[in-house]
């Protein structure tokens, strides 16, 4: 069935990486920057793509397995890059064509808007602000807001309180299996864009219930 239009909804969560911003150049930048000061050989944009998207611990340990390195480097190397992501947050980054848009139709609709993202909160509201999309929500959740992360459904039913919205009427909107399995464990309709970060599979193999290659679209 297709979703119903947008003035069904009370409000929308919406993810930020790969969603509303390409960052995949923020993490190369920050990751390699870890990795060179702890010794350890770079990584390719393409292997760094496949490892987004399960918050900032999966990124460092998988790099970190990517590379060899002994287990005991992972305190070493997650004080080094949050170090380095502050620095480097949105300057390797930009907001995808058509993410603006969507975002005012979604509130001329009437919807109210959160963003939830496993980035860390400080990063996500740093990154909306340095690229003009802050304004937009009413509130900014991150990874290490709650005790789990997406694809776990916690995060999505405590930003639908947030709002004060039902997650059967409130759209999610992401990039990713993440995005798409937590929508549905918590009850919520989803939609996910085509061009973002899947873990390097097709973002069609995900559950969700419409697919959209802008988010102009919506």
């Amino acid at each position: 069935m297709p979703l119903p239009p947008l003035p069904h909804f009370q409000a929308a969560i919406v993810d930020l990486d790969g969603t509303l911003v390409d960052t995949l150049g923020d993490f190369e930048a920050a990751l390699n920057a870890t990795l060179r000061e702890l010794g350890l050989p770079a990584l390719e944009r393409g292997a760094i793509e496949a490892m987004v998207g399960k918050g900032s611990e999966h990124l460092i340990r998988a790099a970190l397995g990517a590379v060899g390195a002994p287990r005991d480097y992972y305190e070493s190397a997650w004080a080094a890059y949050q170090r380095h992501y502050l620095v480097i947050n949105g300057r390797h980054s930009a907001v995808y064509a058509g993410a603006a848009q969507g975002l005012l139709r979604l509130q001329g609709a009437g919807l109210r808007l959160a963003c939830v993202t496993n980035k860390p909160r400080r990063f996500a509201r740093d990154l909306l602000e340095a690229k003009g999309l802050g304004t937009f929500f009413a509130h900014v959740f991150g990874g290490d807001d709650f005790p789990e992360k997406k694809p776990h459904p916690m995060p999505l039913l405590k930003a639908c309180e947030a709002l004060g919205c039902e997650p059967a009427r409130t759209l999610m909107v992401g990039d990713s299996s993440n995005d798409a399995q937590a929508a549905r464990a918590a009850g919520c309709p989803v939609v996910l864009v085509t061009y973002g970060y899947n873990h390097g599979e097709s973002v069609f193999s995900a559950d969700a219930d419409a697919f959209v290659d802008s988010l102009a679209l919506l």
